[in-house]
This record gives C-alpha cells, structure tokens and sequence, in this order.
C-alpha cells in the first residue's frame, strides 16, 4: 500500500512538473514605469493575412517597456499541437484576461470561435470598456448557423435588430466592403481628417507621418452618428516596379496622390466613436482599418496607435506625441494568405513571436 502511495505522490508531482512547464499559449508582459503602470491590456491577434500575429507583440513591447502597461497578446492555436496557426479559425485561448482588461485592442478576421471564448469578448463589451479595432475587426468574426454569438459575424442580416451589421458594425462602425485602393499596388498615406487637427490622438502626428503599405479599406459614408474622422487614408501611386520586398516595392516616399474617385472623397483610415451592446454600458472605440505588420514599421503609424491607447484610458497624450521606439528586433514578414500547411512547418508557439531585444554596439 505504500509502494502504492509513494507512485500515486510521484505520478502528481511529474504531472505538476509537466503542466508548469507546457509553453504558455499566449505571452504576457509585465508593465514597466510609466503612466499605464496597473493597467491591463489585452490584444487579440488572429488574422490569415496581414500578420496580426506580429503587430500585436510590437504594440504590447512598446505599451509595457515605455508606458507601463501589464499586457497579454493571444493567438490562434491548433488545439492539438499548441502551435501558432492564424489559419485555424476555431480557437483563441488565453481570453479570460478580458475579465481583469482595461483595453481590448482585437485584429482578428472571420474568427468562429466556441461560445466559451466569445462569452469574454461578449463579457468585456457589456462593460461599456474601451475597444481599438484593427484592420480586419471591422470582419472579426464569421460565425455560422444558429450558435449562440452568430450575431457578430461580418454582415449579420438576422432577427437581433440592434446586432444589424455584426460586430464590425455595431461596435467599430462599419464591416468589411472592399479594397478601396489597389491591393499591393498603391500605399496609404495618413492625412489629418478636417476638424481633427486639435483632437489629441494626432499630437505629434503631422500629414504624411502615417504610411503604411496596406491599402485603404472602403468604408460606408456616413459613419454612423457621433463618430469623427481622424486620419483620412490618401490613396498613392507606387513609383517603379513591384519588388520582392515586404513592401512590394511601395515605400513611405511615394507621394502621388491617385486621381479620380479614390481620393474623392477620401475614405477615413481611422476614426471614434461610443458602442453599446444590448444589456451594456456605453462606451469609446478607436478604429483603425490600418494594422497589418508591416504598417508598423513606420514611427507615426506605431505613434497613431498607442496615442489611442491613451486617449481612450483618459491618459494625456504629451504634446509631441507618444514614445514609439521600437523595443526590440521587428523583422515583418509581407501580408499575404499562407498555404494550409505552411504553419505547421513554422513550428512557432507564442514565445517565438516576443521581440529580442538588440545587444548594444
């Protein structure tokens, strides 16, 4: 019997072992000095195309090394091999920190998560606490049939009045229309929107600052009442030839503005506005339908999105703009769809994705 006891002991102690040492499905970073300090983040990746993936470990980086802020970045994982797989459209552990969250910035595109997922970002909406969407949230969700949260799917057309349009709608403002400018073929230039001039998300933010290789979303005008345009989107020209790069040959300097309909009017790139889901509380959106990976590299497109932050946490934004600095090595891959058994290949689970910090020269 004591032999027996003695294997039950060493069989829970090799199983504690085990369960503390599995890789974390999701990272957490733990807030430095600054004015975030005890605020909670959670950013929510898990897009096939525009690596979200990346873009919010940056963004966590910066908001936790420079302003404090404790933050958590999920990610879609294969359930069965706990890898990093922003093709696997069914699972984003990690939500429950929505519970505790003083902001949830979220990336996803057509996400059919289990009700149990959905039932935090259901939970944490009903507060009425502030919501950054990214890119593709304005089509965050495609959840199909009768399941209980199929009214925040892109477009929702169903029975729940209020949910007209899904989450994209309801929340953020709009959902998915179109490529508005050419895909991979002409950039976006960031332009401050007439009136937000003095609205302090554009401190430190002057015309041309914002640039990103992701081209301007279509977006359904007027958006609805209440909301102001920030940063209208300028569609560019490039100058040359499509390259290999993760830019596809774009870049920050080209500056010819194309002519016609697409810059008139020009479509906003980033915008507020309050929500309210039924049985809620009200509260302040920051939409951005700029985000992928690769926008990023650029200063005043990291500077856009951490001065929402701010704003929405009712922090004062310093007069020359928020610190961006990169915090690490930031080596973005182009936005493309990958092939189903690409990430498999990768083998990446969150910590691969958790920037390295450059040794000094």
């Amino acid at each position: 019997m004591k032999n027996v006891s003695k294997l039950l002991v060493a069989l829970l102690a090799v199983t504690a072992v085990s369960a503390s040492a599995a890789p974390k499905q999701w990272l957490d970073y733990k807030g430095r000095k600054g004015p975030g300090k005890g605020k909670n983040i959670v950013l929510i990746s898990g897009d096939e195309e525009y690596r979200s993936e990346e873009a919010m470990p940056l963004l966590a980086g910066i908001l936790s090394r420079f302003h404090g802020f404790n933050c958590r970045v999920v990610f879609a994982i294969d359930p069965k091999s706990g890898l990093v797989d922003p093709n696997n459209r069914n699972n984003i552990p990690g939500l429950e920190a929505l519970k505790d969250a003083d902001l949830m910035v979220i990336g996803t595109r057509f996400r059919d998560l289990p009700d149990d997922q959905m039932a935090q970002i259901d939970a944490y909406l009903k507060t009425g606490k502030p919501v950054i969407g990214m890119r593709t949230a304005t089509h965050a969700f495609n959840i199909g049939g009768n399941k209980t949260y199929a009214h925040y799917s892109n477009g929702y057309n169903g029975p729940k009045k209020e949910w007209q349009g899904g989450f994209g709608k309801l929340i953020l403002g709009d959902f998915w229309k179109n490529h508005h400018g050419g895909h991979k073929t002409e950039s976006t230039v960031g332009i401050i929107a007439p009136g937000a001039g003095k609205h302090p998300t554009t401190r430190g933010i002057k015309n041309g600052d914002i640039w990103g290789p992701s081209d301007v979303y279509g977006v359904r005008l007027p958006l609805p009442e209440g909301s102001q345009h920030i940063i209208l989107g300028q569609v560019t020209k490039r100058k040359g030839p499509r390259t290999n790069d993760i830019h596809f040959g774009l870049k920050p300097t080209d500056d010819e503005a194309v002519e016609g309909k697409k810059n008139d009017p020009m479509m906003p790139v980033t915008w507020i506005k309050s929500y309210q889901v039924p049985g809620g509380k009200k509260g302040r959106v920051y939409t951005t339908t700029m985000g992928s990976s690769t926008d990023l590299v650029v200063e005043g497109s990291r500077r856009m999105m951490v001065n929402g932050v701010y704003w929405l946490l009712d922090l004062e934004i310093p007069t020359g703009g928020t610190k961006v600095d990169l915090p690490g090595k930031f080596d973005p891959k182009e936005y493309s769809f990958r092939s189903k058994d690409y990430w498999p290949k990768q083998n990446k689970r969150p910590g691969d994705f958790r920037l390295k910090r450059q040794k000094k020269k």
